[in-house]
């Protein structure tokens, strides 16, 4: 590939509109950039910003239908890019061949029912004119490149064969098969646990070298954002209001909603009894910005953030409150889920996988108790079993003094309104069909809660109003709200049944950092005048420490360690804690 300056992206005045009725409205307003060689241009911003409907432009697929270019220019090399979108044959070579992308979720973007290697030797065949076998042989030699193991049983495995963190590494492959001058890559690793995380991040930091090419990368996450970016362009409804070299944008940022953008996440260095919003940064008009790498302190923050006494891992020697637990609300002991699976058509071979193994902790009323840990260590399996959803293999699940694992299904039944959960995404866990107010309503007509639908309807109020939504949500359909208003729907139906005890598994992982905030500081409210207890599921160590009295971390379905964010963090014990911490991407911001 070469690598000359002629390759360079350039964005010029970029308009886009979306048709609606008569009107058409803008969704990017001239916006301009270039990107070059070699270099890596994080686009950031939260939802509605415009990010992914730039990145959709430069790739020509933007819907025809319903999307307007209305003005502006896109230039690659000496090739004008939308002239080129217009024509399909041009169209098909430009994407994949000179440039590509990475979409967030993998396993929507590759197909099912197809093999993971048919599926890049497709791409390879299409744009290079490579043989059935040399296409098959350049992708187990790309697959290796991109670090999935046993690269040629990965060639015959289906996507869901495969975990997360190789799905996105098949999507790499793919995106780099055809050797791409420009890629873009669209939040690949939000879903992902902080070490896949980590592997990714340096994977496309060494074939960006290796092929010369330029990467735009859009997050929301600014911890990435300072691990892998050169440059930053920061954007808010559809303008961008910022831009520079990474260290100008984290050392200096000029424009009060990149200060807001900062300051709303939270950080291992210090533990704040609320989070900062965007909202309430613009009010207060204060920020310090970020101190220089290495150097120990505190930033002022506005008045109305009061922060606890607990301030590490940059200030080691100076202690925290001692954490004091109360009444034991949920108790496990020796707990295991075991899987036992056949293989073989003349001989059934039996092969077993210990998702959780032989674990045994207390959780107190009041609390919340952090559950990390990198995927297919047992957060989920163990969340399911909590909650009633697939029984135990062995042990016991002590909650209000039932042995709740070997409870019959009727009386199951009976606790489910005292132990909740709320999902990841709020979209699948909804209904579409029904209103949001039928939505809270339902699981209270279901236990009896109430002696009128009246009533009911006035509970559903009241707790919209409390997670900070009006009442005309009421008659409205889940596909009419937003991702953070839709979370903050699910939280007032966990809570419609006056639950004890409610399981948050991922529940701000895909949220805007300043959405994640409001999101936080209403799970802490609502803990606190409710009195409500927590196991808190969260690959953000970040978001983890902010939350919990207590951290737990699992690895291959045991418990690796268990003890408050100060000794988790300040001395983890285990050296799987300490690859965890040593994987947060961006260090501490």
């Amino acid at each position: 590939m070469s690598t000359t300056a002629e390759h360079n992206l350039r964005v010029e005045e970029l308009t886009i509109g979306f048709r609606s009725h008569d009107e058409i409205i803008p969704a990017v307003t001239k916006i301009s950039f270039t990107v070059k060689p070699r270099e890596t241009l994080a686009l950031v911003g939260e939802s509605g910003s415009g990010k992914s409907v730039s990145s959709l432009a430069l790739m020509g697929l933007l819907p025809d239908k319903v999307a307007v270019i209305q003005h502006g220019e896109i230039h690659f090399a000496d090739m004008d890019v939308l002239k080129h979108h217009n024509k399909n044959a041009e169209k098909k070579n430009l994407r994949g061949g000179h440039l590509a992308m990475i979409f967030q979720e993998p396993m929507t973007a590759l197909n099912p029912v197809m093999r993971c290697g048919k599926q890049v030797a497709e791409m390879l065949r299409k744009h290079n004119k490579f043989s059935a076998q040399d296409a098959m042989r350049r992708t187990i030699e790309l697959f290796d490149e991109v670090h999935i193991p046993e690269p040629k049983k990965a060639f015959l495995k289906y996507p869901w064969q495969m975990s997360g963190g190789q799905r996105q590494r098949v999507m790499i492959a793919m995106a780099v098969s055809c050797e791409p001058f420009v890629l873009i890559a669209d939040e690949i690793t939000t879903a992902l646990d902080v070490t896949v995380q980590k592997s990714i991040l340096e994977l496309l930091k060494s074939l960006q070298q290796k092929h010369g090419m330029a990467i735009i990368f859009i997050t929301h996450d600014l911890g990435v954002v300072r691990e892998i970016a050169d440059r930053i362009i920061v954007m808010r409804k559809g303008e961008i209001v910022e831009q520079g070299t990474r260290d100008e944008i984290f050392s200096n940022p000029q424009h009060p909603y990149t200060k807001g953008l900062m300051a709303c996440r939270p950080q291992l260095g210090e533990k704040k009894e609320r989070l900062l919003t965007i909202d309430d940064f613009e009010k207060s008009k204060q920020y310090a910005a970020p101190l220089p790498d290495g150097q120990e302190g505190s930033r002022p923050l506005p008045p109305d953030n009061n922060r606890v006494a607990v301030t590490f891992p940059t200030a080691i020697g100076r202690q925290s409150e001692k954490y004091s637990p109360g009444e034991v609300i949920l108790k496990v002991n020796h707990l295991s889920k075991i899987y036992r699976q056949t293989s073989g058509f003349f001989t059934k071979e039996i092969s077993e996988t210990r998702a959780v193994d032989d674990i045994s902790f207390d959780v107190f009323r009041g609390e919340t108790l952090g559950l990390v840990g990198e995927s297919g260590c047992g957060k989920t399996t163990l969340s399911r079993m909590l909650l009633g959803l697939i029984p135990p293999t062995s042990g016991e699940i002590i909650f209000g003094g039932k042995n709740i694992s070997s409870l019959a299904k009727s009386e199951m039944r009976k606790l489910r309104k005292d132990i909740q959960i709320i999902f990841q995404d709020p979209y699948s866990s909804l209904n579409p069909r029904i209103q949001i107010g039928e939505a809270l309503c339902e699981p209270m007509r279901v236990f009896g809660l109430h002696d009128s639908e009246k009533k009911r309807q006035e509970k559903a109020r009241m707790l919209l109003h409390r997670v900070g939504l009006s009442q005309e949500t009421m008659d409205r359909f889940p596909h009419e709200f937003s991702g953070g208003q839709r979370q903050r729907i699910v939280i007032a139906r966990a809570l419609a049944l006056e639950p004890k005890f409610i399981v948050c598994d991922e529940s701000v992982s895909a949220l805007d950092a300043s959405i994640q905030a409001q999101v936080l500081n209403l799970l802490n409210d609502l803990k606190k005048e409710m009195g409500l207890t927590y196991i808190f599921i969260s690959h953000d160590l970040s978001v983890v420490h902010h939350m919990s009295d207590r951290i737990m971390v699992m690895n291959k379905g045991r418990i690796e360690e268990l003890g408050t964010p100060e000794e988790i963090f300040i001395q983890p014990q285990t050296a799987y804690t300490k690859k965890l911490l040593e994987s947060v991407p961006g260090g501490n911001l």
